[in-house]
């Protein structure tokens, strides 16, 4: 019987090779699943922590700047441990520092994770462990700033007299832009006396209904007639809705204590921004958007606008705006204040 030759086999060595290969590709595979699934929940305690930052500082900062001298304006706030808390999905969250000055008007404030058996500020890992990693440091810091804007935009294109604000917070009252001596009582007061033919009315940014003001000066606009600002029917009609809908409407009005030239090239000396919370105006002759509760039963008939008015009807507030995209200064006592967060 002939016996077949059996086939030879080499030996060279690469005996192996895929089970080296399948634990380099273990280990990369694990090194994506921490990837994956660490790094996403880092991100997510991470967000937890910094929302409850974000309110622990609004809230104090929103003490201070009405109060500087406030129990809940200090580092040892009660407020920034239990906003943090409450921002937390497990309801717990190291408070890891407060810092607080009250000269430069900032506060940060900086939230970490708190879970049980380990050091503050610390999470456990998953997949990460088999790399060596048990745990992650994760904070959240935010910083915010309060005080009197100086510069910053003003929605609607006018200023008004600062003697408009003295003395009359929560006083409703209507504020004449047009018409003679439309504020007899007020030495600043619009067309008639400070402005001659003025419609008390800002230059507009290009295509924009209000502008970017800066309280140092602003010049008016070149309509010293009878007609309303362009390009606002957008912001009235807004408005007009959030009021049928039972929702205020404050507003940064810029206020001037000074005036110089008259009709297109008058120049305002602008002080701050008051808060108004409005009630009702007539810019132009027409129904909405210029014309909107403007007379009897919706004000008093006292301080109903009539041709040839032109105003606005509302009431001067104190008011701690949440607004953005304002430069902040020392806090005015005529002015509104804006708390901001910086980071």
């Amino acid at each position: 019987m002939r016996r077949l030759n059996q086939p030879s086999v080499k030996n060279d060595g690469e005996h192996g090779a895929v089970s080296v290969i399948v634990a380099i590709m273990l280990v990369a595979l694990l090194g994506f699943g921490a990837i994956a699934v660490d790094v996403g929940m880092l991100y997510a305690e991470r967000t937890q922590l910094r929302n409850g930052a974000d309110a622990a500082a609004l809230a104090i900062a929103q003490k201070c700047s009405r109060n500087v001298t406030d129990p809940d304006c200090s580092a040892t706030s009660s407020l920034a441990a239990g906003l943090s808390n409450g921002n937390a999905a497990d309801g717990l969250s190291n408070l890891k520092s407060v810092v607080l000055n009250t000269t430069d008007r900032t506060v940060t404030v900086t939230a970490g994770a708190q879970e049980s058996g380990h050091s503050p500020n610390e999470v456990s890992l998953f997949f990460a462990r088999a790399l060596g990693m048990n745990t992650a440091e994760v904070t959240a810091p935010a910083s915010v700033q309060w005080g009197s804007p100086e510069k910053g935009p003003t929605p609607f294109p006018i200023t008004v007299s600062v003697c408009q604000v003295r003395d009359k917070t929560d006083v409703m009252q209507l504020l004449q832009l047009h018409g003679k001596n439309a504020n007899a009582d007020c030495h600043y007061g619009p067309s008639g006396a400070a402005v001659e033919g003025g419609f008390g009315e800002l230059k507009q940014d290009p295509s924009q209904c209000g502008a970017i003001v800066d309280i140092a000066t602003s010049t008016a606009g070149g309509d010293t007639g009878n007609n309303a600002p362009p390009n606002c029917e957008a912001l009235l009609n807004g408005w007009a809705a959030d009021m049928n809908a039972g929702k205020d409407v404050i507003v940064l009005v810029p206020i001037f204590n000074k005036v110089t030239g008259t009709g297109t090239n008058a120049v305002f000396g602008l002080t701050t921004f008051a808060a108004f919370n409005v009630e009702g105006w007539k810019v132009g002759n027409t129904g909405l958007p210029y014309t909107f509760r403007n007379r009897a039963p919706d004000v008093p008939a006292a301080l109903e606008c009539k041709e040839p008015c032109r105003g606005i009807i509302g009431t001067f507030v104190e008011y701690v705006s949440l607004a953005s995209g304002f430069k902040l200064g020392d806090i005015k006592p005529d002015g509104a204040v804006v708390v901001a967060l910086s980071s």
